[in-house]
C-alpha cells in the first residue's frame, strides 16, 4: 500500500507517520511538506520518501498517481494578521489537493478536520445542557476566528466533493486539541508567541492561573490520532469520526498539573488582554480563537470506537502533561516545523516575523 501524507512534518504528521510506518500493509510512505527534513524525520519512522511541495502553489497530481490513500494534514495557522493568506493555503490549497486526488484516481482520502469545525456547543445556543455531540452536530464553526471558519468551509466543500466522487472513500477525522511533547515548542511559537517564558510552565513556577468561567476542552495525544489515521487508511470505514480522550480538561485539572492556585477572572478581562496583545503584536493568537474555544462542544467518540476500532492509549491529562513537559524541558523534533531552533537565536526570528503577521 502506498500512502501519501501532506503536512507530514508537524504535530499531527509525526504521529501519523509513526503509526503508518509500523503497519506492514504500508510498504511505501510519502511525506509532502514545504520544508522536508534533511534527515530521516520523526523518531520511530522508517523509509519515508520526502517530497518538497507547497499545497497552495504546487500540483500534487503526479505525486498522488498510483497512491492507495491520501492523508491530508497540511494547515497554516499563521499569519493571523493576514487571514487572506491562510484562506489561500488552507481552503484553496486543500481544494486543490482534493482535485489532484480525484484526477490521480486515489481510492481513499483521509482528511484531518477538527473539533473547531463544529457549531457552538448546546449551552451557548440555548439548546439545553452541555451534553456530548456526535458527528451529526452542525459543522458551521465559529465565524469570529479564521481557523474555525476555514475548517467549517472545507466541511461544506467536501460535502459537494464527496457527492461528485462517490467512488472515493472519504474519511473525516475531527480531533480535539492534539498534544505531544515534541510539538510543545512549535505550539508555543504558533499560539503564545516569543514573549512567553517556557520555564513558567514548570509545575510550581506559575503561582496563579485565571479561572475563566466555562473554559474547558478535550485533548488527545498525537500518537493516538496517528493510530486513528492508520485505522482509517487500512480499513473500510467512511464518514466522520470524533477523536478525543477522557477526561474533559477544565481549569481545575490544568491548575492541578501546574500546581497553581485558581483565581476567578471574568471572560471579558481575559479576552481584552488577549486582544490587546494580538493588536500590539505581542502574541500571535487572535481573541476570536479564544471566543471559539469557549464555545466548542464536547464530542462523543463512540463512533470512532465502534466503527474504526479506535481506543486512545493515553488520557487527555496524560496528553496535556506531555505537552507541558515539552514546554518546561524543550526537546522539539527532527523536522523544520518541530525544531527547537526554528524561532532563531533568542527567538529573534519569531519577533522579526511580526508575531502573527508573517508565517
Amino acid at each position: 500500500m502506498r500512502v501519501v501524507v501532506t503536512g507530514a512534518t508537524g504535530n499531527l504528521g509525526s504521529g501519523v507517520l509513526r503509526a503508518l510506518s509500523r503497519d506492514v500493509a504500508v510498504d511505501s510512505l510519502v511525506g509532502v511538506a514545504r520544508r522536508p527534513p534533511s534527515g530521516p524525520g520523526p523518531d520511530g519512522v522508517r523509509d519515508v520518501e520526502w517530497v518538497r511541495k507547497d499545497v497552495a502553489t504546487d500540483d500534487l497530481t503526479e505525486v498522488l498517481r498510483g497512491a492507495d490513500a491520501l492523508v491530508h494534514l497540511a494547515w497554516l495557522f499563521q499569519p493571523t494578521h493576514d487571514p487572506v493568506l491562510t484562506w489561500r493555503v488552507n481552503v484553496l490549497g486543500s481544494l486543490a489537493v482534493f482535485r489532484a486526488a480525484a484526477a490521480a484516481g486515489v481510492p481513499t482520502v483521509v482528511y484531518a478536520s477538527s473539533v473547531g469545525a463544529y457549531s457552538a456547543r448546546p449551552d451557548e445556543t440555548g439548546a439545553g445542557p452541555d451534553h456530548p455531540v456526535d458527528e451529526d452536530w452542525p459543522t458551521h464553526g465559529w465565524p469570529g476566528a479564521a481557523y474555525t471558519r476555514e475548517k467549517a468551509y472545507l466541511e461544506r466543500a467536501l460535502d459537494g466533493w464527496e457527492a461528485e466522487h462517490p467512488q472515493t472513500r472519504l474519511v473525516r477525522l475531527r480531533p480535539a486539541f492534539v498534544f505531544h511533547r515534541e510539538a510543545a515548542v512549535e505550539q508555543r511559537r504558533l499560539f503564545a508567541g516569543p514573549f512567553v517564558p517556557q520555564s513558567l510552565l514548570r509545575p510550581g513556577r506559575l503561582p496563579v492561573l485565571p479561572d475563566v468561567p466555562g473554559l474547558r476542552f478535550q485533548a488527545v495525544h498525537s500518537d493516538d490520532v496517528g493510530e486513528a489515521v492508520r485505522l482509517a487508511v487500512t480499513g473500510d470505514a467512511r464518514g466522520a469520526f470524533n477523536l478525543a480522550a477522557d477526561p474533559v480538561v477544565d481549569m481545575a485539572a490544568l491548575a492541578g498539573l501546574l500546581r497553581a492556585r485558581l483565581v476567578p477572572v471574568p471572560r471579558a478581562v481575559v479576552r481584552g488582554a488577549l486582544a490587546a496583545a494580538w493588536r500590539l503584536h505581542l502574541a500571535p493568537a487572535t481573541p476570536g480563537l479564544f471566543d471559539a474555544v469557549l464555545r466548542l462542544p464536547i464530542m462523543d467518540t463512540g463512533r470512532a470506537r465502534a466503527e474504526l476500532g479506535w481506543t486512545p492509549q493515553r488520557t487527555a491529562t496524560q496528553a496535556l502533561s506531555s505537552f507541558l513537559t515539552g514546554m518546561a524541558e524543550p526537546t522539539g523534533g527532527p523536522t523544520p516545523a518541530l525544531s527547537p531552533d526554528a524561532g532563531g537565536p533568542a527567538r529573534l526570528g519569531e519577533i522579526a516575523s511580526g508575531v502573527g503577521e508573517r508565517p
